[in-house]
């Protein structure tokens, strides 16, 4: 399959964004939703950032404070017997060892903006920002559903009871309507279909347990996108296979003649991240019609292979024009970046299921 890699690639990265937090660096500039508005693409970008210790045997913990709505930072020494920091993005509690205790760094929502879908430029303020107790380890990978002239915008937030998926919505991507928490922890990677089918709102979305199960994709259906029920499971790992270790959506459905495309994420055991696709039925997206046996795309670029978290191409938005598809993606946890692939192809590539 032909893939197009922008020559700007990554179109942003954590040295194009200055910090929001006084003493903070920018670790992180990636995962973003993407929508069309006045004229313009935009990228939400979750950006991460990381405070900056004074003291190299101490790591910092930001977080939000509900109460004075500002950031806490908590100490944590690097000789303490206590705590697991040999992942550079938690600070895990041995005796509660795999749940982390902290992260080390606080995630929230900024627009780049573009004219052309190649060259952007980053806002000074976020446009969503931790605000209540679900959110005080911070707002990740939002993504962007249009329904008419509102953008539901949809986001993981993090606290000490989990990870769930929350809801604001805007029309003019300034003023913020909060509509609460819409999947309960622990569930990400959620993506609303941009229209009604048969009468219902539809989303995909991703739980996870530590009791049993795995983390496969799931269906639910919704009357006034607030509340959802009647929860299907769609598409499962495939073991030893490129989506064998986990699977999540990435862009938001595609509508299509053959049916809803969804470019989707993978993952090996050892965390390397793919982009697949999965059609679904127009009348009825619990049926799964055909999937990529083999990746779409893969790591391949450098800033694809390394980075903070490196090998990962992890699907974000999609804008179709005809037939190119402009597949916006994040890369190794660290930056953005975008490729134009043929919608036909991507269609011609899926084995029936």
């Amino acid at each position: 399959m032909k893939i197009e890699r922008y020559e700007q690639n990554p179109l942003i990265t954590p040295a194009d964004v200055k910090p929001y937090h006084d003493g903070f660096e920018v670790i992180g500039a990636f995962n973003a939703g993407i929508a069309e508005y006045n004229g313009e693409v935009l990228m939400l970008l979750r950006v991460a950032e990381r405070p900056v210790s004074p003291d190299p045997n101490i790591v910092l913990a930001p977080v939000y404070n509900v109460d004075h709505g500002g950031l806490d930072l908590i100490e944590i020494r690097k000789d303490d017997d206590r705590y697991d920091l040999s992942d550079p993005r938690v600070i895990v509690r041995k005796e509660n060892a795999p749940a982390f205790e902290y992260l080390t760094s606080l995630s929230y929502l900024r627009i780049a903006r573009s004219r052309d879908g190649h060259t952007f430029q980053v806002d000074e303020q976020p446009l969503v920002y931790p605000s209540q107790s679900l959110e005080i380890f911070g707002i990740e990978d939002p993504r962007i559903t249009q329904i008419g002239d509102t953008y539901y915008i949809y986001f993981s937030a993090v606290s000490p009871v989990g990870i769930g998926e929350s809801l604001v919505s805007t029309k003019d991507f300034r003023n913020i309507t909060h509509h609460g928490m819409i999947f309960g922890p622990d569930n990400k990677d959620v993506l609303i279909f941009p229209e009604k089918i048969g009468g219902k709102y539809y989303a995909l979305h991703r739980p996870t347990t530590k009791s049993c199960g795995r983390p496969e994709i799931w269906l639910a259906e919704s009357d006034n996108l607030l509340y959802w029920g009647n929860h299907k499971h769609l598409l499962g790992l495939r073991p030893g296979n490129w989506d064998g270790g986990r699977i999540g959506g990435g862009a938001v459905p595609i509508k299509t003649e053959r049916g809803w495309l969804e470019l989707y994420h993978g993952a090996t055991k050892d965390h390397r991240y793919c982009m697949g696709a999965v059609l679904l039925d127009l009348n009825d997206p619990s049926k799964v019609i055909a999937r990529s046996d083999r990746p779409i795309m893969e790591p391949e670029a450098d800033y694809e292979r390394q980075g903070f978290f490196g090998e990962v191409v992890f699907s974000c938005g999609a804008l179709v024009r005809g037939d190119t598809v402009a597949m916006y993606y994040g890369v190794s946890d660290t930056s953005m970046a975008c490729a134009e692939l043929s919608l036909q192809e991507i269609l011609d590539s899926l084995q029936p299921v």
